[in-house]
């Protein structure tokens, strides 16, 4: 699903115009973003919960070269589905 598909779903269920369905999608999105800046968990009942990791810094070598490198530390953003989701994604059709 494309972010566009994601604001057009959200004008149609609210009857929202084109500029307010995109406003509320960014508005979620830089929410997150935001939460996730500030090492907050999110969490969507029934979805599943995002979550930031810190991984340390490490020597690493450039494949293509061979040469060693330092890779710096970053910050990742972890996606734990719900229980709710799991079953969801894996029942079977009839």
């Amino acid at each position: 699903m494309l972010k566009s598909e994601l604001e057009y779903i959200i004008e149609e269920e609210f009857k929202l115009d084109k500029v307010l369905g995109k406003k509320v999608i960014n508005t979620l999105i830089e929410s997150m973003i935001g939460a996730l800046k500030d090492d907050d968990r999110i969490e969507i009942r029934g979805f599943g919960s995002f979550f930031p990791k810190t991984y340390d810094s490490y020597r690493g070598r450039n494949p293509k070269t061979g040469e060693a490198i330092a890779v710096p530390e970053k910050i990742l953003p972890i996606f734990r589905p719900s229980k709710d989701l799991i079953a969801k994604l894996n029942k079977k059709k009839d």
